[in-house]
């Protein structure tokens, strides 16, 4: 299947699904190897947490999408309407 081809819902739907399954997966692994770096390599460590915090809000965008509304109620963002 090429970018170009048109897709229906449910085959969108399962691949935010899969999307948002391996930037999970990747968070946890740079998370993990960040802690592993820290007493041995600060500097890579810091690059695995700036790595980490990119998958976070991967994850935070796939999760709006899928699941809209459901992360407000854990950052405390409500949106435009408080």
């Amino acid at each position: 299947m090429r970018m170009t081809d048109v897709v229906d819902a449910d085959e969108l739907l399962r691949r935010m699904r899969r999307a948002r399954a391996r930037a999970a997966e990747e968070e946890r692994s740079w998370r993990t190897r960040r802690g592993e770096l820290t007493p041995t390599d600060p500097e890579a460590a810091r690059e695995a947490a700036v790595r980490a915090v990119a998958y976070e809000a991967v994850l935070h965008v796939l999760d709006e999408v899928l699941t809209p509304g459901r992360r407000g109620d854990r950052t405390g963002d409500r949106g435009p309407a408080g």
